[in-house]
């Protein structure tokens, strides 16, 4: 079957994780008959090889862990049983001072051991500075002398049809090259990540490729390896990276941080379809409309406005509404940001400021266990769409992300009753205590999720 994988790899563990590629404007393709051995010579010291050990608990048969079914037969209490887990990956240098090493989110999650081995056989124990799992990066430090950092490039001059090398651990082989080109750029709406803006290449990724690096022929970084799609995880020509300025733009707040401080504008984002396009009579459908502006938001204080549509945030285009969402995503709370919109046809140019993210709701985690993590709000007076309870954030992990709830989700029915309020919840809740059946609405999609039993 064919899809999207994640590579969190041991040889014998399918969770794979891939790399990808990336390459900057006007870098020129190797000459006929030449070698990209010299640079490789510069480069190969900055990647690295990450392994991870972590404890995991070794689930029995269900029916020896129901304590009735023990009892029944008189048997004795059993202790569950752990095992350490081993997987590998991969990494980049990015600050030889620091000791700082980028990798993804996904390779060393979960792990109570981290190690990075070194192009020269040296190995070193690991900690972690800060991850941000919505992207997929972590940021790890290592204490060591005599480090080499590859110098990062600015990915949003790669072009497509530039060729790019990816180097990585595949298989935990070792350092493995590989050579090919940009297949496309801004690639998103994969379901991979939170935040999605992938690069895709062609150049081979296996198992063990993640969080290695994508050069340029100049030895320039310009990605980090994340994702492979293929059957059965099996590399085919299709591999996404995390752009350099993305994975920058992140690593700067886990260095300051410990953490990503994710702000928020304070507006619902629809996509801009060809059929809006013509119907706010634009030439080009390139572009997000804006659905809702939240009363007292920093869009609202800025004088953004439902039907605005933006084509621009801090000059550069925005070709869809994930495009936008990564844009607010990835600035900082309390950075000032500059949005090209089209009103009536009419240009306008706004400015707003970054607010925190948080929001305030009502904890789901009492109302039924299967909605723990996710914070619900009543709707804004006069919205557009009718009724329902939108959901304004999710944990990810939770039982509420597992269930299958995303911020932004409208629910409109719970066990086939329709929802207004965030106070209806609770009555609509116990009409099957022992069932959960949720009606929503998402963008233009109806979604139904049920849970019986």
């Amino acid at each position: 079957m064919t899809g999207v994988k994640h590579w969190q790899s041991l040889p014998i563990i399918v969770v794979w994780l891939l790399a990808l590629t990336g390459i900057t404007a006007g870098a020129a393709p190797a000459p006929p008959g030449a070698s990209l051995a010299p640079m490789l010579e510069s480069v190969l010291p900055a990647v690295v090889n990450i392994s991870t050990l972590a404890t995991q608990q070794v689930r029995g048969n269900p029916l020896l862990d129901d304590p009735f079914f023990r009892r029944f037969f008189d048997l004795p209490d059993i202790r569950p049983h752990e095992r350490q887990a081993q997987s590998r990956g991969s990494g980049v240098i990015v600050d030889a001072r620091q000791g700082y090493v980028l990798t993804n989110f996904h390779v060393i999650d979960g792990a109570d051991e981290i190690d990075v081995t070194l192009h020269d056989r040296r190995s070193f124990s690991a900690r972690v500075v800060g991850q941000d799992p919505e992207v997929d990066i972590a940021l790890l430090k290592i204490e060591a002398d005599d480090l080499k950092a590859l110098p990062v490039a600015d990915s949003d001059t790669l072009r497509v049809g530039d060729f790019v090398v990816a180097i990585g651990n595949p298989f935990g082989l070792g350092q493995t090259v590989t050579y090919g080109i940009v297949s496309a750029l801004g690639r998103s709406g994969l379901g991979i990540e939170g935040f999605e803006n992938f690069i895709q290449t062609d150049a081979s990724i296996n198992p063990g490729n993640s969080g290695g690096a994508l050069v340029t022929t100049q030895g320039e970084l310009v990605g980090i390896n994340t994702a492979i799609l293929g059957p059965s995880g099996a590399n085919i020509g299709i591999g996404f990276a995390i752009p350099s300025n993305m994975a920058q733009a992140i690593m700067q707040q886990l260095a300051e941080h410990g953490e990503v401080r994710r702000g928020g504008l304070g507006v619902v984002i629809q996509e801009l379809t060809p059929e809006l396009a013509t119907a706010f009579d634009l030439q080009d459908s390139g572009g997000a409309l804006i659905a809702q502006v939240l009363p007292g938001s920093p869009a609202d204080t800025a004088g953004l406005a439902a039907g605005d549509i933006v084509v621009a945030v801090n000059g550069r285009p925005i070709r869809s509404g994930g495009a936008l969402r990564n844009a607010i995503g990835l600035l900082p709370v309390g950075e000032s940001m500059t949005l090209d919109v089209m009103r009536g046809g009419r240009s306008l140019s706004l400015h707003a400021t970054i607010a925190s993210a948080k929001v305030s709701g009502a904890d789901a985690r009492r109302m039924n266990d299967r909605l723990a993590g996710a914070v619900l709000g009543d709707l804004p007076s006069g919205q557009r769409g009718g009724r329902g309870v939108r959901v304004l954030d999710v944990e990810r992990g939770s039982p509420a992300w597992q269930t299958g709830l995303r911020a932004g989700d409208i629910i409109v029915a719970i066990n086939r009753q329709a929802v207004g309020a965030v106070a209806e919840v609770p009555d609509a809740l116990a009409r099957a205590p022992d069932s959960l059946e949720l009606n929503i609405r998402r963008g233009n999609a109806v979604l139904s999720i049920y849970f019986h039993g």
